[in-house]
């Protein structure tokens, strides 16, 4: 079990009806998501024809920032703002999907930028999963 189910499971409230496990499995691939994206762009900066890949070391970033803010909102319960909650996973999904589509484009080059892609295609359909969910 991991750490942020076991958060989950111990939240001392009811989640007010959210799906817990929607909800699990978008923190953790949001979080997932986030370090792929900063290790991406970190890699991006390592290849020869650095130039080339300004744009995806820049999706990566404010990729893996959204990715990252989206899972810890995601993980306050308290005072829960399903409209605010919705705006944010909106926001992730549209980078994940941005991110996942630049990636994409190098991924025949870079095997980094194809398992970035694959974690941004994850999140963006865990946060289109979670939003469905929502009442």
């Amino acid at each position: 079990m991991t750490v942020a189910a076991q958060m989950l499971d111990t939240y001392p409230k009811d989640l007010g009806g959210v799906d817990k496990q929607k909800l699990l499995a978008c923190i953790e691939a949001c979080f997932e998501c986030a370090q792929a994206c900063t290790a991406c762009a970190d890699a991006c900066l390592s290849e020869d024809k650095v130039a080339e890949l300004t744009k995806c070391i820049r999706t990566n970033t404010d990729c893996a920032d959204i990715c990252d803010a989206t899972g810890r909102v995601l993980s306050r319960h308290t005072g829960y703002d399903a409209n605010l909650t919705r705006a944010v996973l909106e926001a992730c999904a549209a980078a994940c999907k941005a991110c996942g589509d630049e990636c994409e484009s190098h991924a025949s080059m870079h095997e980094h930028c194809r398992i970035c892609a694959e974690a941004c295609r994850r999140c963006e359909q865990a946060c289109r999963d979670l939003i469905g969910s929502l009442g």
